[in-house]
């Protein structure tokens, strides 16, 4: 079965870097989830998808899945862009926007 090695993303109600330095393995899904008819909860009978790895360094996630006879992709991260602007640059008498209020 096949595994994802990557480093997740910066949500987008999280201001802050944490949960961004580690790696993650994570299974592929292997079967389909079905609608459970009594209740309606969705279920699957892969219990690898339940799982999730953490590790400090990619080589670490690498080197677990190599030893493990684990299939495995890398997703590099992309860089991360970030707008340098302070607060009172809102207010400067040289914008090249015009501030309306």
């Amino acid at each position: 079965m096949p595994a994802r090695i990557y480093k997740p993303a910066k949500g987008a109600m999280q201001s802050g870097l944490a949960r961004t330095k580690t790696w993650l393995l994570e299974f592929d899904q292997a079967s389909a989830r079905e609608i459970e008819p009594l209740m309606g909860w969705t279920s699957s009978a892969d219990t690898t998808q339940q799982l999730r790895l953490r590790f400090a360094t990619k080589e670490e996630a690498i080197a677990y899945a190599e030893r493990e006879g684990i299939s495995y992709r890398v997703e590099e991260p992309q860089a991360m862009s970030r707008r340098l602007m302070s607060y009172s640059d809102n207010f400067k008498f040289n914008r090249t926007a015009p501030w309306t209020h």
